[in-house]
């Protein structure tokens, strides 16, 4: 179930209310029994738990060419051994 945020205008304080997406809007503010409004989220952030969610997990194996060799005969930065 979402956590929603209202808003009182008359109070003006905010607080948030755990409900069932088929609920219907708060009726009172628990501050001051006016009525609240629902205020559109600012966002939530995703939280991915288990395997299946790093860019490792879904590579397979490389269909790229290999690399071409190297020109440079003091070369330190390539994975080519210089014999």
């Amino acid at each position: 179930m979402p956590t929603y945020e209202y808003e009182c205008a008359k109070c003006g304080k905010s607080f948030e209310a755990f409900q069932s997406m088929k609920d219907q809007p708060l009726e009172k503010c628990p501050h001051c029994g006016a009525k609240p409004k629902r205020i559109i989220g600012k966002g939530s952030g995703i939280i991915f738990k288990g395997s299946g969610f790093y860019e490792t997990d879904y590579k397979r194996g490389s269909k790229s060419s290999p690399k071409p060799p190297c020109k440079s005969d003091g070369c330190k930065g390539c994975s080519l051994s210089h014999d």
